[in-house]
């Protein structure tokens, strides 16, 4: 076991738990085969230090998924760099999602197993950061008038549910012929966008024929 920690380091074993807990999900590839005991053996304490800091597995798990998708708000701001078209920015931002599903399945999967009537950590996480890029990329195409003017929040939800919704069916059901690439994918989100488009083309006051 690990000597005691000085006073004032229990920030430095909760990230420690953190790093465990993530590690073993990976490795195993279910929550299931998690176990609080487990992860103290690999951080090197009793499974009551673990209690201190997180109320119990399912605490763990969800402070395990919240951390990673933090990761994903990097991820979001390369996706849109250099791209100035708005509609190919948002098209670039979803794929972004997706590849960071496939690429990162365990976790993307337990992250979002549970069904839940609050708002989890990862949820908190993505709202709070990534989606912002979002926001701003669909705040920019209102102004623009490549998407109709309205609620920016529930613009981004649709978005984020079509993204969503193929990034699930890749990651849990991988053997699917989704083919060698990812234009399944690309073609939901240009679709769900393209969408949006024609809805501001229909919004638009028909201008009366010219005599």
């Amino acid at each position: 076991m690990r000597k005691r920690s000085p006073r004032g380091s229990g920030e430095i074993l909760a990230d420690e738990i953190l790093q465990a807990a993530t590690e073993l999900l990976i490795e195993q590839g279910s929550e299931a085969r998690v176990s609080i005991r487990a992860v103290a053996g690999r951080v090197g304490v009793t499974p009551p230090a673990i209690y201190l800091h997180f109320a119990d597995k399912e605490a763990l798990i969800e402070a395990v998924c919240g951390r990673f998708f933090e990761q994903f708000d990097a991820v979001m701001v390369a996706a849109a760099e250099g791209i100035d078209d708005l509609v190919e920015r948002g098209v670039a931002q979803g794929m972004a999602y997706v590849q960071f599903a496939i690429d990162n399945p365990v976790v993307f999967q337990t992250a979002f197993s549970h069904p839940s009537d609050r708002p989890t950590q990862t949820d908190q996480v993505l709202m709070a950061s990534a989606f912002q890029h979002l926001g701003e990329t669909v705040r920019e195409a209102m102004a623009a008038g490549l998407l109709p003017a309205g609620d920016v929040t529930s613009t981004v939800l649709g978005l984020w549910s079509a993204a969503h919704g193929v990034a699930d069916l890749m990651t849990a059901r991988p053997g699917l012929p989704w083919g060698d690439d990812l234009s399944i994918a690309e073609n939901v989100v240009r679709a769900v966008i393209s969408g949006l488009s024609q809805e501001t083309v229909k919004s638009e006051p028909q201008r009366p024929p010219v005599r």
